[in-house]
């Protein structure tokens, strides 16, 4: 009996596929609009993810910690660089340590323009909600990728431009270090009976002409009779090249030098002589040499943190940010709370040094700023007037160079040497 039931229900099972075989194919139903609009977005969020590889250019793109707020900083050299990284390296290791509910990352190593645009834009597809642009050059790769996602912050550290909206500039005004370092050096080289000084500048940008101009203004005011020779190295980070640098004004008489690029090429230099000094630039670390004079640098900690937690809560204002040495974010070596002064500082006039400590302590309190620097009568070194008497630089002024930018007019602009400064003006 069972096996004529089995043999009467494979019979109705084939004839049952004969018949479907036979029978017209039926058009699929159509998928809801909002269901085939949601399959093309993924499978286009997965073309992109195929075109841009956990690894960019050579470079592994960090993962995001999902529920926290994502945050990197993007740097043009590596981070133990003793210079401008390792400051960026040090700013977002105290994100990281103090601020609730984040999650950090670095990239090191990632070069201006191209490189750098596939970067910003493979870190804000892997969901990261606030990018740090470590470098001049990066400027206007972050800046097009800042378009390409409204949802993602984008500060760019040094620069000039601005959307508005997620894309922001962010600077200090350095200047005031620098003219800090110009008293020492005037004054050291005042004590030796030199009467030179020089520094290494790095691209024809206004940002090199306002500090170096300030370092000059510095210089003069206790060394009226030193001049101050300029040397474009056109780097930020090389060191033979920024050693080659220091070595050549060395070479030319300058009694100190100072660096606007980012290893301790100068102090380095100077180590190999005898009786002259260096002024490095950047780094709280790298001022270690005796013959480093002093060194202006960045604390980016306390800035970035401010900066994240405003973006965090959806009020940080993405436009031009610069904030003064009252704000927490400059220092000079040697000369901050808890520090010594280094060995070529210890046998300089009382009055000189005093004058660094007044002036100093006058910028951390907010009453003495950058403008105060740029204050006339101030002449160039072809004896022309560049602001009279009374009247100060504006933001506009120190940033850019003249005619500035349409509804960012300059009224004076940075393209002139202070008139202690033995240089022609390069070419633009």
């Amino acid at each position: 009996m069972k096996n004529k039931l089995l043999w009467i229900f494979s019979i109705l099972l084939v004839a049952a596929m004969l018949l479907s075989a036979c029978a017209p194919t039926e058009a699929p139903e159509a998928e809801e609009p909002a269901a085939e609009e949601a399959m093309a977005e993924e499978a286009e969020a997965e073309a992109e993810e195929a075109e841009e590889p956990a690894e960019t250019g050579g470079l592994m793109i960090p993962d995001i910690e999902e529920g926290k707020f994502n945050v990197a900083v993007v740097m043009l050299s590596n981070h133990d660089d003793g210079g401008w990284s390792q400051a960026q390296w040090d700013g977002i290791n105290y994100v990281a340590e103090n601020v609730d509910g984040v999650h950090t990352a670095y990239m090191e190593l990632v070069a201006e323009g191209a490189d750098s645009e596939q970067v910003f834009r493979a870190l804000a597809r892997k969901g990261f909600d606030l990018i740090f642009g470590g470098s001049f050059g990066y400027m206007d790769a972050m800046e097009v990728v800042a378009e390409e996602f409204p949802d993602t912050g984008f500060v760019h550290i040094s620069g000039y431009k601005s959307n508005m909206t997620n894309f922001g500039n962010l600077f200090g005004a350095m200047e005031d270090m620098k003219y800090l370092a110009g008293m020492l050096a005037g004054s050291r080289a005042m004590v030796d009976g030199a009467d030179k000084v020089g520094g290494m500048a790095t691209f024809t940008i206004p940002e090199e002409f306002r500090l170096f101009n300030a370092y000059a203004l510095g210089v003069q005011k206790t060394c009226p009779d030193c001049t101050v020779d300029i040397r474009w190295i056109y780097t930020w980070h090389d060191p033979i090249i920024e050693r080659e640098g220091a070595d050549s004004l060395f070479d030319a008489g300058s009694h100190v030098v100072m660096t606007g690029a980012d290893t301790p090429a100068a102090a380095l230099a100077a180590a190999d002589r005898e009786g002259v000094f260096g002024i490095n630039y950047d780094w709280i670390g790298g001022c270690t040499l005796d013959e480093c004079l002093t060194a202006p640098y960045w604390v980016w900690g306390p800035v970035f943190a401010d900066i994240t937690e405003a973006a965090m809560a959806g009020t940080y204002e993405y436009g031009w940010h610069y904030f003064e040495a009252s704000d927490g974010g400059l220092g000079l070596y040697g000369f901050m709370e808890g520090q010594e002064p280094q060995p070529g500082v210890l046998d300089l006039p009382e009055e000189d040094v005093q004058l660094v400590r007044d002036t100093l302590a006058a910028m951390l309190a907010g009453e003495f700023t950058r403008f105060d620097i740029f204050t006339g009568p101030i002449y160039d070194n072809q004896g022309n007037l560049v602001i009279e008497e009374g009247k100060s630089f504006q933001y506009n002024d120190i940033d850019q160079f003249a005619p500035g930018a349409p509804g960012l007019e300059a009224e004076y602009g940075m393209f002139w040497w202070n008139e202690n400064i033995n240089a022609d003006l390069p070419d633009l």
